[in-house]
């Protein structure tokens, strides 16, 4: 392929919303992408007016496969606005609702999103072709069928706990409507214990126990079970280990909030050291967003979209920034910052392979998680208390999605929401150059992936993109 050449990539399939990217490529490699999310929605703009209470009945509408995360972000915004805390056992349900949807999201991800890629023609000389083939060519691998019959039977829960998914008004800032039974506890346990069992023979091969001990990746490289290790030879061959490495720089918000603070840590990891976050040195850039008026933190920040669409702008995607510096955000960042070794050491590799076993860890270390919060629920307990939200004043509420930190900043006047700025996952991860023309995460990872003579979507692109997990939907809400 000859210097100098630009190729536009999309629309992605198995992508959540619509991406596009435009990569400039020489000598057979990627050397600048630029991530495109092309289309505008709204919903902060739709916010405005409004009661705050009707943001727990818009913001999950945002997106129909991690509604619950937004519920949440909002239930915690109102909740902060009214100077009040949810219920202790009304927490535990809420966290447990929103433990299940993310545990389902990684698994769907796992299986229909990004092993697929496998199964395509190019990889046909290679020697896991046929059991990918088998396993998991789209919408026929015999891995799907297992995997969405398990995550129904996840979702059964967010049945009896949230009334329905998506889009649940069960999570309130006072606590959850749902007051769970003794009954409705044996039940749920049976729901746990059955894909627990999923878990341990098909994706895992072994106990999750064991996969959550593994502390490095010497250790990792020998687990032999489950498509799990299907993956690994897969990692190895194709050496993703060293594909779609970003800048090691990670975040997290806090994941799972309840009555002692969230299950997964808050805070950052920058080149191996941890550090506190501080939400007041977030800022939104706007530099080369389709967008109106200047760089703020979200709790100052507006949404005007420039409808003219000026020249030196190329997504209605903002930049946010963390201290001036790009961020990337999701279930590795959170283990990691969360201390796990193997995460840890994951981060500091921050590849393909990296950000796949972070999902995967972190689906084993919540299953076990899930199990004993419930355990810990006391059904003579109340679960809700009575919040009522000021006719003025401000709040935020910070939680972790499946695919990162996810942040609603709500400011109410005269009983009426003004301001309500959002901040999701893929905001983050997919976010255009800032002011100092630094990619964002996506595009810095991208940088190097190879290029082959005649490829229109690169499958080493392909990898990288989906190794992030996007949620376009959510990106520009």
């Amino acid at each position: 392929m000859t210097d100098a050449t630009t190729l536009l990539v999309g629309p992605f399939n198995r992508v959540e919303g619509d991406l596009e990217i435009r990569l400039e490529v020489r000598e057979g490699r990627v050397s600048a992408a630029y991530a495109n999310s092309p289309l505008f929605r709204g919903f902060e703009s739709i916010l405005q007016g409004k009661s705050p209470i009707d943001a727990l009945t818009i913001t999950p509408r945002i997106c129909g496969i991690c509604s619950i995360s937004q519920s949440m972000a909002a239930a915690q915004a109102l909740a902060d606005l009214a100077g009040k805390t949810p219920s202790p056992e009304g927490a535990k349900v809420a966290q447990l609702l929103h433990m299940i949807e993310n545990a389902s999201d990684h698994l769907m991800h796992f299986n229909m999103f990004f092993m697929p890629d496998f199964a395509r023609a190019v990889y046909a000389d290679r020697p896991w072709w046929d059991q990918v083939l088998t396993r998991f060519t789209a919408a026929k691998g015999s891995a799907l069928k297992r995997a969405v019959e398990a995550r129904a039977g996840l979702m059964h829960v967010t049945g009896l706990l949230g009334g329905k998914w998506p889009h649940t008004l069960a999570i309130q800032p006072g606590g959850v409507t749902r007051a769970p039974s003794v009954r409705d506890k044996v039940r749920i346990s049976a729901d746990l214990a059955a894909f627990r069992a999923y878990l341990e023979e098909v994706v895992f091969g072994g106990p999750l126990e064991q996969f959550v001990e593994l502390a490095t990746i010497a250790q990792l490289s020998g687990w032999t079970g489950g498509d799990v290790a299907l993956f690994l030879a897969i990692s190895d061959d194709l050496a993703l280990d060293s594909s779609g490495c970003g800048a090691k720089r990670y975040l997290s918000f806090g994941a799972y909030p309840g009555p002692n603070g969230p299950l997964f840590k808050r805070g950052t990891l920058v080149d191996g050291t941890s550090g506190q976050l501080v939400p007041e040195q977030i800022v939104e850039e706007i530099t080369h967003s389709w967008m109106l008026g200047q760089d703020a933190h979200p709790s100052r920040g507006m949404t005007r979209p420039d409808e003219d669409m000026r020249e030196d702008a190329y997504s209605w995607c903002k930049a946010p920034r963390l201290a001036g510096e790009t961020f990337e955000t999701g279930a590795l960042a959170r283990q990691a910052i969360d201390g796990h070794p193997l995460a840890v050491e994951l981060a500091a590799e921050g590849s393909v392979r990296a950000r796949v076993i972070g999902r995967l860890l972190e689906l084993a270390r919540t299953q076990i998680e899930m199990e004993r919060l419930l355990a810990s629920i006391d059904p003579r307990a109340a679960f809700m208390r009575h919040v009522r939200i000021p006719d003025d004043g401000e709040g935020v509420g910070m939680v972790e999605a499946a695919r990162g930190a996810l942040g609603h900043w709500v400011r109410v006047e005269g009983g009426v929401i003004t301001s309500y700025q959002i901040i999701a996952p893929t905001t983050w991860n997919f976010s255009p150059r800032d002011g100092r023309g630094v990619p964002g995460p996506v595009e810095a990872a991208l940088v190097g992936a190879e290029v082959r003579d005649g490829e229109e979507t690169p499958v080493s692109v392909q990898h990288i993109v989906r190794s992030f997990d996007p949620c376009m939907v959510c990106t520009v809400h």
